[in-house]
């Protein structure tokens, strides 16, 4: 076990290197001169030059990524080039609102995908099979954008029921905090929804079909424990799977989704950092988010071990 550990702990090395050197060549991989296209049009070569070195485009590239990873190791994403904020305090600014999405989005999307999943595969081939895999196909087809409008709409300014945009910190009180992160929530998890519930189904389809689940059922157990004792923990493995790689798909959607809802979070940092083409906080922004997916799916590596004891060894 713990040798296990500890080789995924090591694997992750690597890769945090390939992704901190791909974030570090976005400053190089951009079409044209990052310093003119900061500078703007109306620049003059001496502000062109004055901004290529501050950005330190003029020094070799290897000197340059070295100094940046010792920066980042020592938590200095650097500085802003639009606000002159440090990075890290513009992320800690933004990073309570997409959190809180994200861990909401999580929390929904599994506890409804699971069980539409199992019922499914129960009533394979029923109406309520159809009508699950028709949902699941639907949440893939319709954008994320699309269904965060059409939510805003009915619920928000039709019905009243929920504030169209914005965001209340926890500290200010629970249902505050709740009532602005429904609708994304529900917006964001429809794609994840659809995918947990799709694998879900799949994964039982085949666990069901197993001798020892004709077995269980001889001996006269019930449904219930049947599909959420013995079928769903021997099919938790591949559903862990799809929850952390569609880790991935939250973050994408939380750049849309924030946008839609005029949260302030991490999302819009980077959409308007992007139109302002302040490298700086791209870079340290998009570290976070690969470093955070590598830590999620160096997770969901550990939590195979409570299901699967042979993945230990």
């Amino acid at each position: 076990m713990f040798n296990y550990i500890v080789r995924r702990v090591l694997a992750t090395i690597p890769v945090m290197a390939i992704v901190a050197l791909f974030v570090f060549s976005l400053l190089y991989i951009a079409p044209g001169d990052p310093a003119a296209v900061i500078a703007g049009d109306q620049a003059t070569p001496d502000d062109v030059e004055r901004i290529r070195a501050s950005l330190g485009l003029d020094r070799p590239f290897l000197v340059r990524f070295g100094e940046w990873v010792f920066r980042i190791l020592q938590g200095d994403m650097g500085v802003s080039i639009f606000t002159n904020l440090p990075v890290t305090t513009m992320i800690q600014q933004r990073i309570e609102p997409t959190l809180s999405l994200m861990v909401l989005t999580v929390i929904l999307a599994v506890s409804v995908a699971i069980p539409l999943g199992v019922i499914a595969a129960w009533k394979q081939g029923t109406l309520i099979d159809r009508a699950v895999m028709g949902m699941a196909v639907l949440g893939f087809s319709v954008p994320v954008f699309v269904v965060g409008y059409l939510l805003a709409y009915i619920f928000a300014l039709e019905l009243d029921w929920l504030p169209v945009q914005g965001y209340t910190a926890l500290s200010e009180g629970l249902w505050p905090w709740l009532e602005n992160l429904i609708l994304p929530a529900v917006a964001l998890g429809g794609v994840y929804i659809a995918l947990i519930a799709r694998i879900t189904r799949a994964t039982m389809l085949e666990v069901l079909s197993q001798d020892y689940i004709r077995t269980a059922r001889a001996k006269g157990a019930g449904q219930g424990s049947i599909l959420f004792l013995h079928a769903l923990k021997n099919a938790a493995v591949p559903i862990v799977t799809v929850i952390g790689i569609g880790i991935a798909l939250l973050i994408g959607g939380a750049v849309v989704t924030e946008s839609v809802f005029a949260i302030p979070g991490l999302g819009r940092l980077t959409v308007d950092a992007i139109l302002r083409r302040d490298y700086p906080v791209i870079q340290g922004v998009v570290l976070l988010f690969s470093f955070v997916y590598v830590l999620v799916n160096l997770g969901i590596d550990l939590v195979y071990t409570l299901f699967d004891p042979r993945i230990r060894y």
